[in-house]
């Protein structure tokens, strides 16, 4: 076997945000901060805190907010085209009476028995 393959297993101190720190062992060699941990994770903790990177939540807020502005938007418009016009005088329309029907009349086909065969496709023997 060869020797001196494998990094060198070491003990690190992990950080995180919230300041808990813990110790382990791992192959990386500088300590290691991290954004989130047992301490303060929703799932553990069941306290909801967001973490917002980069801005998502307010540009998913900001989107929200718009498509509900249209969405009213688009409301009102329909209820203007809805709303009903003046009704003007009727007309009278002429009765139209239904054509009587007419059914057609088919000849129905025979149909020959069909020859029953054994199975196998054999025919039977004569003797």
């Amino acid at each position: 076997m060869k020797t001196d393959i494998h990094p060198k297993y070491q003990d690190i101190k992990f950080t995180c945000a919230c300041g808990a720190t813990f110790g382990a062992g791992s192959t990386i060699k500088d300590d290691f901060k991290t954004e989130i941990c047992s301490n303060c994770h929703p799932f553990y903790t069941g306290k909801q805190k967001l973490i917002d990177t980069s801005g998502r939540i307010d540009k998913f807020m900001a989107k929200m907010k718009k498509a509900q502005k249209k969405a009213e938007k688009d409301v009102k418009v329909k209820e203007t085209i809805e709303e009903p016009e003046p009704k003007s005088p009727k007309k009278t329309a002429k009765k139209v009476e239904p054509k009587p029907k007419t059914t057609k009349t088919t000849k129905a086909k025979k149909e020959t028995p069909k020859k029953s065969e054994p199975k196998g496709g054999k025919s039977p023997k004569k003797k």
